[in-house]
């Protein structure tokens, strides 16, 4: 029951400490900057949403609405996949690029001084182990 508590209020506490420095410095939803970072990885800087989606463990739906915000404030576009009509593209645009620049070293600076530096090499390889486990179960389970 420790080990419990202690991660779901670390966990949130955590994320809710990133989103605020990256919107109280860049305007920016800690959401919104996983998206400009996941799209920024990718060759011609675009996803299908589908497997954005995956990714981010999100819904279709929840994602499709935070992207409509999001190409709004012109951070990202939706096109159509030339392979597959009913396939939809997330891309990134020049102005998301820019505030993804501009975001990353704060991001960086936070997970670092909030997590990375509490924690030892060890720590950090026990934890990566944890969660990359339960991804792989909790994937696992959804069919």
């Amino acid at each position: 029951m420790r080990a419990w508590r202690a991660y779901i209020v670390g966990s949130q506490m955590l994320s809710y400490r990133l989103h605020r420095e990256l919107q109280d410095n860049h305007g920016l939803a800690l959401g919104d900057y996983e998206i400009l970072v996941r799209l920024s990885e990718q060759p011609g800087l675009r996803m299908r949403m589908s497997v954005l989606a995956g990714e981010l463990a999100s819904s279709k739906s929840r994602l499709s609405h935070q992207i409509s915000r999001m190409e709004q404030a012109d951070l990202v576009t939706r096109t159509e996949c030339p392979s597959d009509g009913r396939g939809v593209f997330a891309e990134l645009t020049e102005k998301g690029m820019a505030v993804l620049r501009a975001a990353a070293p704060t991001h960086l600076d936070g997970v670092r001084t909030h997590l990375i530096d509490l924690i030892s090499d060890e720590e950090q390889a026990v934890l990566a182990r944890v969660f990359e486990r339960v991804d792989d179960h909790l994937r696992g389970q959804r069919n």
